[in-house]
Order: C-alpha cells, then structure tokens, then sequence
C-alpha cells in the first residue's frame, strides 16, 4: 500500500490517538489483516495514511454496533478493492446509522480534534447546514460521530454549499423510497413467521442489505461519472 496524499503521514502513536484507540489495538488489528501494513519509511518507521485512519474508524463503528470481531471479518472481505478514505468514511456514515442515535454534545476543542483538522467558523457554519453538527445551548456542539469524518471530507470538496446540499436531498428521497419497497419486500416474506424469529431476521439483513445498496451505488455512480466524462472528452 502506497501513500498518496497531501496530508502527512501518521506513525502507530499519531494514528492511534486520532482513532481514539490503543497503539495495541492498531496492532492487533493489523496482525489480524483488518489493516492494511503501513509504508515503512527512513530509520524503519511505519507511516499511515488516511485509508488507514479511515478503516480503522470503521471497524471501531462495526465494534460499537455489537459486531463480533469474525463477522468484522466478513464485512471487510465483503468490501470493493481499492477502496479510498472517502469509500471508508461513506461505509461507516451507513454503519454509524443504524444506531438510534450517533450523537454527543463536545466542546469545540474536542470537535476540532475529532475532525483532526483546524476548524474555522466557516467551515463549522457548514457542517451545521449539512446536519452533522448542531450547536448546544450551552456553546457546545451536538456532533453526529457517524457522520462528522465524512462532513470534515466534504470541506475540502470544491463545489457549493447548496450543490452539497441538494445532492443529500436527493439521496434522502431516493434512499426512503428504496427503504419502503424493501420494508414492503420483507413484511411480506416473513408475515407469518414468529416475532422473535422476524427480528432475528432484520438484524441478520440490515447489514447485508445497507452494504449492497451501498455497494451497487458506488458502481452507478462510478459508471456515471464514466460516461459523462467521456461526453465531455468527445464533446458530444
């Protein structure tokens, strides 16, 4: 694994802190294969880079919503190749989502650290109209932890607020609407099944199903990005 991008490099210690985790999770973690090995650079030093940052925070996110450590596992191996940070962070926006509720009330210190970048009023203006972060009565932040690595990406993304804004619209709509058909889909195939053994069922599905959608996703949206830009290239 390579390391391509314009923000520093992190060593075990750094990438442990910004994680919130233990330099012996990192480890255990790569020794299991969850992380990638790191760019081993002068004086043998390992180097991380924000694909490492960005899986760790997920595998964290599958933690805290019960997952054990073989069905992370799975998960993983069940992810595109060559997935970036962005990916990352969409993966554990979705996952962070199927708790009832990813939100605490920090600081501003401690929401810029969780950004693991300086914060200007600006920026914080935005991630307020992107409903990742909500300002408390009292001068704290209401933070969405699931969706705040994502909103921090979305800064540096060179295209308007309201651009921004009217892409997450439309996924809102588009998402609910499959949510209903599938609810539908599901209520029908297990109407006559026990309680127990329908929310069994659902836990065993959320997942799988979130992942799919996520996945099948990704691939339109990479094939539309594709032709449009062959379009342009042709000029047609």
């Amino acid at each position: 694994m390579t390391i391509e991008t314009d923000e520093p490099p992190l060593t075990v210690d750094e990438l442990a802190a910004r994680a919130g985790v233990t330099v012996r999770t990192v480890r255990f973690y790569g020794t299991r294969g969850l992380l990638p090995p790191p760019v081993i650079g002068p004086r043998r030093v390992g180097h991380y880079g924000p694909e490492h940052l960005a899986r760790l925070e997920l595998i964290e996110e599958l933690q805290r919503q019960g997952m054990t450590l073989a069905a992370i596992e799975r998960y993983l191996a069940q992810l595109p190749p060559g997935l970036d940070a962005h990916d990352l962070a969409v993966h554990r926006a979705v996952v962070a989502s199927w708790a009832p509720d990813t939100g605490e009330t920090v600081s501003r210190e401690e929401l810029r650290r969780r950004a693991g970048r300086p914060l200007s009023e600006e920026d914080v203006r935005r991630l307020v109209a992107m409903d990742v972060v909500e300002a408390a009565a009292d001068g704290g932040y209401r933070v969405d932890s699931g969706l705040l690595p994502l909103g921090v990406r979305l800064l540096d993304v060179p295209l308007s607020q309201e651009v921004i804004l009217a892409a997450r619209t439309a996924l809102i709509e588009h998402s609910r609407a499959a949510a209903q058909e599938l609810s539908g889909l599901l209520r029908e195939a297990v109407a006559e099944r026990d309680a127990r053994d329908v929310r069994s069922l659902t836990a065993q599905m959320r997942p799988l199903v979130v992942q799919a959608l996520l996945t099948t996703f990704q691939r339109s949206l990479r094939e539309e990005l594709r032709l449009w830009l062959s379009e342009a290239q042709t000029g047609g």
